[in-house]
């Protein structure tokens, strides 16, 4: 992912007013960011803990999104897999985010949804190395497949947001 400033950040957003844009908060420690270990940019709202922001890159540039927390998944105790990075080996808080669609559909009330890692991890999660019963010799290959797959899920979801069906 390629780095972007605040304002670019903010004028990413699809989803929501451009006075609503101007007035998330960005994420905590943007400016240490490793831009390069990132297929997506995502931050939980610290005044409003069912709300989330994720920035996804894009052939047409950076998506921005705001996203909320289904109440009963925050509740929920049952284990869930991540939709974005299918982590199954690392015990982490998965939440069903909703996003109101982009343009008219959204303003109609069309939303998407999907079940993302609470805290936004995935670009960690992603790295971190298999188990070798999981994965044969090759785990560098397995860590980059794993690396496309999670960009590739993040560009999908961006894009059903926006209205571009693949």
């Amino acid at each position: 992912m390629e780095s972007l400033t605040p304002q670019q950040l903010r004028e990413s957003f699809v989803n929501c007013s451009r006075s609503e844009a101007e007035e998330l908060p960005l994420p905590p420690g943007m400016h240490e960011v490793d831009w390069s270990r990132r297929e997506y940019l995502g931050w939980r709202d610290p005044r409003l803990p069912q709300r989330g922001y994720v920035v996804v890159p894009t052939d047409d540039g950076p998506v921005g999104i705001v996203l909320r927390a289904s109440e009963a998944s925050m509740r929920s105790t049952a284990p869930s897999m991540c939709g974005w990075c299918q982590d199954v080996h690392h015990p982490r808080d998965v939440y069903f985010w909703s996003a109101r669609r982009a343009g008219q559909a959204g303003r109609n009330g069309d939303t998407v949804g999907t079940l993302v890692c609470g805290g936004f991890e995935c670009s960690e999660n992603v790295r971190r190395t298999p188990p070798p019963q999981f994965v044969g010799f090759d785990v560098d290959a397995v860590v980059e497949e794993r690396i496309a797959g999670l960009a590739a899920r993040a560009r999908r979801f961006a894009a059903n947001v926006v209205g571009v069906h693949n």
